[in-house]
């Protein structure tokens, strides 16, 4: 048994930088890209210069989502790059959508609570001065109804969530396989002639 774990610690690490991909080295356009860069709109995270990995920052604080830099290897083959964009576009939907949802949720909501207090009779702010609230079962029916009135927008991006999912991890197994093929292929020698 022992026997086969060493063998198994042998194997194991090449067969996992097949799908760690190539060497950790930063894209000479890259640091130039993250000094130059505005600050975006989702997030002023910027992980170190000298990172090969992606990085997830802190939450938006407008879509609650954790923005991912992406890193851009090297030798980014045309698959790997057709992969990273479609996780950039997708990232970028998801945020805006998220972002798009939790503004209009937090609009509708004050506005339930204003017109549910007018309706009461009482003010937006208690004796104590403390921002007036609503209890659960008075808040419930608003959740019912923007879930209910939002129906089809969450049933079309869930349709499209999966679609896009699918479609990275289909592209992810192409370039996985694209790496161990690159591994295993033997390397063609220049021929002096």
């Amino acid at each position: 048994m022992a026997a086969l774990r060493r063998g198994r610690k042998t194997l194991l690490p090449p067969f996992c930088r097949a799908f760690a991909g190539r060497r950790c080295q930063l894209a000479p356009e890259r640091g130039a890209e993250r000094r130059d860069a505005a600050p975006s709109r989702v997030s002023r995270f910027c992980p170190p210069r000298k990172s090969c990995y992606d990085w997830i920052g802190p939450p938006d604080k407008y879509s609650n989502l954790r923005p991912v830099h992406f890193y851009i290897p090297e030798n980014e083959s045309p698959l790997e790059r057709k992969l990273r964009k479609l996780r950039q576009e997708t990232q970028e939907w998801n945020q805006q959508f998220w972002a798009n949802q939790n503004l209009t949720f937090s609009k509708e909501k004050e506005e339930f609570i204003h017109s549910r207090l007018k309706a009461e009779g009482l003010g937006l702010r208690t004796e104590s001065g403390q921002k007036a609230t609503l209890n659960a079962e008075e808040m419930a029916g608003f959740y019912k109804e923007f879930l209910s009135k939002n129906f089809r927008k969450h049933m079309y991006y869930n349709k499209e969530w999966y679609r896009r999912n699918f479609a990275i991890t289909f592209f992810m197994g192409k370039v996985a396989l694209e790496r161990i093929w690159n591994k295993l292929r033997p390397k063609q020698k220049k021929s002096s002639s």
